[in-house]
């Protein structure tokens, strides 16, 4: 399965997408910072399971219809920063969709996330990841194959990070190189995926487009998920 999520960068970059699924051969298509108002029904062959409703900049999900039929959608609003409070940009930073593989006859989730910007502490953002992941630990049956990619706006201290999702039964998966660009000072790895039950092949940034944010491509198989647990003292 080939996965590609994208910053749009306040839709600038929307016009790319066409191109972007055709040229990686995408199966799923994950969109943070897009105008859910102006997006196609269609991109190539991928069709669009659902966007945010109540955001500014929203997200949104795309599959391919040959492979996945889908089966719940899910959006979530998750603790504010004080940015999401003054400016409000968005209300819902998760959306989640159960696919139906066809060929394997299995179920997965597939989740596009935008983590609070920098402004925000780190603490906040953790929380944002945690809440998200286990909202999607409770869509279908229990321990579905789960992988959740967007800009998670985390630029240091990533182990911290890393250790916190795999106290939830995750792993943390970077790209192969820095996926942003736009300040100097805040150049290095913020668009990469948490996952349970795939084995992440690799996943590659792809060239930059009109976005601060490069695109990135995931590549990942389903394998039998591991017991998500949340531990008395998760870190919050």
């Amino acid at each position: 399965m080939k996965l590609i999520s994208y910053n749009l960068r306040k839709h600038r970059a929307a016009g790319e997408l066409t191109e972007l699924v055709d040229a990686h051969g995408a199966d799923l298509l994950c969109l943070q910072e897009c105008d859910t108002d102006d997006i196609p029904s269609q991109i190539g062959d991928l069709r669009l399971a659902d966007v945010t409703h109540r955001n500014r900049l929203g997200l949104a999900v795309y599959y391919r219809v040959h492979m996945y039929q889908p089966i719940e959608v899910r959006s979530i609003g998750l603790k504010k920063s004080l940015h999401d409070r003054v400016l409000k940009p968005a209300e819902e930073r998760m959306l989640g969709v159960r696919l139906h593989d066809i060929d394997q006859g299995r179920d997965l989730v597939v989740a596009s996330f935008h983590a609070a910007p920098l402004t925000a502490l780190n603490s906040l953002r953790r929380h944002q990841i945690r809440a998200a992941l286990e909202e999607l630990g409770e869509m279908g049956e229990k321990n579905l194959p789960a992988l959740m990619v967007g800009d998670y706006n985390y630029p240091v201290f990533k182990e911290h990070l890393s250790q916190a999702i795999r106290d939830q039964g995750y792993e943390l998966t970077l790209s192969d190189t820095r996926t942003y660009t736009r300040y100097r000072y805040f150049r290095g790895y913020y668009d990469f995926a948490t996952s349970n039950g795939f084995d992440i092949d690799h996943i590659r940034t792809l060239p930059q487009g009109l976005s601060d944010h490069l695109p990135i491509l995931v590549s990942a198989r389903m394998t039998t998920p591991h017991v998500r647990h949340r531990p008395a003292d998760a870190v919050a």
